[in-house]
């Protein structure tokens, strides 16, 4: 379960994120869709501490994931840019996140 909430803060953070560009460009409304989805996502994180995940951990893979997501995201809905020296640290976003995992020793 703890990795339910996990990927429920994930997916709220970077959703929020996205689309806070498309507030700050003309769309006010949205802003409540951020706040919303920012809520949601310390509301999973608070549910994946609980369940037992370590603060480290968390807070390493919620911040790498959503950094990860939201500028593959960000390529696909706003057209911004992918170069390949954003996809190789894409890649070692994602190592790191797995080195955390691992050396957590469950």
């Amino acid at each position: 379960m703890s990795w339910v909430f996990m990927i429920g803060a994930v997916l709220s953070e970077v959703s929020a994120t996205l689309t806070l560009k498309s507030a700050a460009t003309g769309r006010a409304w949205l802003y409540a869709v951020v706040l919303i989805g920012y809520v949601l996502a310390f509301v999973f994180l608070t549910g994946a501490l609980r369940t037992g995940v370590p603060l480290g951990v968390a807070y390493g893979v919620w911040t790498a994931a959503g950094v990860a997501l939201t500028a593959i995201f960000s390529r696909l809905i706003h057209h911004e840019p992918m170069t390949p020296l954003m996809i190789a640290g894409i890649g070692m976003i994602g190592a790191g996140v797995l080195l955390i995992e691992l050396g957590a020793g469950h």
